[in-house]
């Protein structure tokens, strides 16, 4: 296992202090959260994070002092390369936000096979 570098996967303050909420009231099984990346297509990617209660020995990590855990499998580190996780509660609301996601595949997240005006 590597550590996630800050230029590879930034996390904010915010979502950083909602992970480690959430680990703590998660079942005792459950040792991290695991940010992966799936589809393709028109929609583009889509992020989404998820509890763990493994890790593989390719996978990266993000491990602090106040419990945050959070891992990434290779290929879903390769589309989060420069991109940002927040946690937004705007009072109506509440979301983990996944920022600057297109940095990484140098789009615009416009699908070139639709006919789309880019």
């Amino acid at each position: 296992m590597t550590a996630i570098l800050p230029e590879q996967l930034a996390i904010t303050a915010p979502a950083r202090a909602k992970i480690v909420e959430l680990l703590k009231e998660a079942d005792k099984s459950i040792d991290s959260v695991r940010i992966f990346v799936s589809g393709g297509g028109c929609s583009g990617m889509s992020y989404g994070m998820t509890f763990s209660e493994s890790r593989e020995n390719r996978d990266s990590v993000l491990e602090d002092a106040e419990g945050c855990k959070v891992v990434v499998d290779p290929i879903a580190l390769c589309y989060l390369q420069g991109a940002e996780v927040d946690y937004v509660d705007d009072g109506v609301n509440t979301s983990f936000v996944f920022n600057n996601v297109f940095r990484a595949v140098g789009g615009s997240g416009a699908c070139g096979g639709c006919g789309g005006a880019h």
